[in-house]
């Protein structure tokens, strides 16, 4: 990571896949606390996992603890270290 626009393109590279992650964990918790609740909850109440309805499980239970392993992945294995201090490209000669 020499030169400033190589920074640029990994920071780019970071942020998308940041927000790719944060849009996937918003698709993870919809899906799961409005697609998993039970219909007709008045008559019946829900089948119950550990104390909890399985909705409430997946989407404030599992998804946190799925995406906070997902996020230490993802800077470990795709976020580089770089340097703060500026080195101007230089022109080719």
């Amino acid at each position: 990571m020499k030169t400033l626009s190589s920074r640029y393109h990994q920071a780019h590279k970071e942020a998308k896949w940041a927000i790719a992650l944060a849009i996937a964990y918003f698709v993870w918790w919809y899906a799961s606390a409005y697609g998993l609740a039970p219909e007709g909850i008045e008559q019946t109440l829900p089948t119950l996992y550990f104390g909890m309805p399985l909705w409430f499980l997946m989407a404030c239970v599992i998804g946190p603890l799925l995406f906070t392993v997902l996020c230490a992945l993802m800077v470990k294995y795709l976020y580089k270290d770089m340097p703060l201090d500026i080195e101007q490209d230089t022109p080719n000669e």
